[in-house]
């Protein structure tokens, strides 16, 4: 086998006292592409940012093409070939495309920044990924997949020897995945070493050459070539065998909990969409990137206020113009990016929990502790939150405990209407099934559930009925008896079906 261009050997690394890896070791290879697979806060992306030089491990040592070295910084592992892409997105949102790829990098002619040089360089490194925008585009104008190319760009212009990508696929569409899955082939096909973190494992099983799985913290095994199957990594990675993957089960629907007349968003005001939710029912919203279902569920929660239309929750005359009216009103919404638009990334897991019944939890105007520690006692048990104490960042949490967070949240205030945008994105396998059992106890107990979700089998597993969106229109509602990916992408690309609409 060829001389490894990466390695790690017995790298360990805590935080606070909360350890992250234990004697993790990991070996890349040129010309293959090695996925590292494994739940949230099993120390992937830990592992990932210690390669690229982001942080330092406790002890252990990296070797690179068989040297020992002590990579101190970001600019020490480019200097040596080695380049991350970020599973959260580390752009300037106040630049220009251009100069976000060449930052700190910039080339310079007669002491003067070289624009024109920037923009042609980038031009080509765009058009590697797929990316048509021009390089002079604000960054912040962006959609978050298009940032998400603008990310692998960066890190293709170094001419890196070992890449590694965190989730690079997470928010891109099926088109753009297609893409880069190609480019990532032809990198390979150059020699170049690909480190492939994703927990789309259909994914990975198409992709890597080997696999890497670790479990708390720890190497739980290798896979190699045919041994790589969706069994035998979720056997890996969460020490057992997950006989079904989706738990859901009809339930005894109830009386209309939610009804929706007439309702034109901003994004699509010339296009009027009616549906109903009832007790004890989860509904999936499916539709193409860009159908408009995230901006539906934001009116619904009064983010972005409707243009027109009636919302009745339990019969009752709503008008969800600001989220604290449309709580009040006994509609949640879990969004889409959890980070920006739901949790307080510096404070506590205490804090984020509660935040959402505040008002209730004030004696004389002040916060009352004794509620506050109540709920927490309560959630972080039920929700099974992995965290170091009530008072720790959720900041430090992996992404499945901090969606974990966000659904609590809203839990604590008693929701009728439980709306979940994207609620299982970029969240390991153990994870997505804890928030699959949460919809399912949702729904026992009586709520109604509109989930958004890009992925298909997520969609026919977890519904009883499937509204889908194209291009703001609802083109048309399955039941649970009609579902399959065929028929709901008919009805998402615009196709008429004699399934009925609403």
């Amino acid at each position: 086998m060829a001389k490894p261009l990466l390695e790690a050997r017995r790298v360990s690394k805590s935080f606070a006292g909360v350890r992250a890896l234990k004697e993790v070791s990991l070996t890349v290879y040129p010309g293959e592409v090695l996925a590292v697979v494994g739940e949230n806060g099993a120390g992937k992306s830990t592992l990932m940012k210690i390669l690229a030089g982001v942080q330092s491990p406790d002890s252990g040592e990296l070797l690179v093409e068989d040297v020992v070295r002590t990579i101190g910084s970001v600019q020490e592992a480019l200097s040596l070939g080695i380049a991350l892409i970020h599973q959260e997105l580390n752009l300037a949102e106040t630049l220009d495309v251009g100069a976000n790829i060449f930052l700190g990098r910039e080339p310079h002619c007669c002491g003067w920044v070289d624009a024109g040089r920037i923009s042609k360089e980038a031009r080509l490194v765009l058009e590697r990924v797929g990316l048509k925008v021009d390089p002079s585009t604000l960054v912040g104008d962006l959609t978050i997949g298009q940032q998400q190319l603008v990310e692998i760009a960066k890190a293709l212009s170094v001419d890196a020897r070992v890449l590694i990508m965190d989730e690079p696929t997470s928010s891109l569409s099926d088109h753009e995945t297609k893409v880069l899955l190609s480019l990532i082939r032809e990198l390979r096909g150059r020699g170049v070493g690909i480190v492939y973190i994703s927990h789309r494992l259909g994914e990975v099983g198409g992709l890597a050459d080997r696999v890497e799985v670790l479990r708390d913290g720890e190497n739980a095994g290798s896979l190699l070539g045919n041994e790589i199957s969706h069994g035998a990594m979720v056997q890996l990675m969460v020490g057992r065998e997950l006989s079904q993957f989706y738990p859901h089960q009809s339930h005894q629907t109830g009386e209309v909990v939610l009804e929706v007349r007439g309702l034109r968003t901003r994004a699509y005001p010339g296009q009027a969409v009616d549906f109903q939710l009832r007790a004890g029912e989860v509904v999936g919203m499916a539709g193409l990137v860009g159908a408009g279902r995230s901006e539906l569920l934001e009116a619904l929660f009064g983010v972005v206020p409707a243009l027109q239309g009636s919302v009745r929750v339990s019969g009752e005359l709503v008008s969800p113009r600001s989220p604290r009216a449309a709580m009040d009103a006994g509609i949640a919404l879990v969004p889409e990016d959890r980070k920006h638009q739901g949790l307080f990334l510096e404070m506590g897991v205490r804090e984020n929990l509660s935040i959402a019944t505040l008002h209730k939890e004030q004696a004389g105007g002040f916060l009352n502790r004794t509620k506050e520690k109540a709920l927490c006692e309560e959630m972080i048990p039920s929700m099974r939150i992995k965290t170091a104490g009530v008072d720790q960042p959720v900041q430090f949490l992996s992404g499945g405990n901090q969606q974990k967070v966000v659904i609590g949240k809203w839990l604590a205030t008693r929701p009728s209407v439980f709306l979940l945008d994207e609620p299982t994105r970029g969240v390991d396998i153990g994870a997505k099934q804890e928030i699959y059992r949460l919809m399912e106890e949702l729904a026992a107990k009586g709520a109604a559930v509109l989930f958004v979700s890009s992925d298909l089998e997520e969609i026919l597993g977890m519904s009883d009925r499937v509204l889908v969106l194209h291009e703001g229109r609802l083109s048309g509602e399955l039941h649970r008896s009609e579902l399959s990916e065929e028929a709901v992408m008919r009805l998402a690309t615009g196709e008429q079906t004699e399934a009925a609409a609403i």
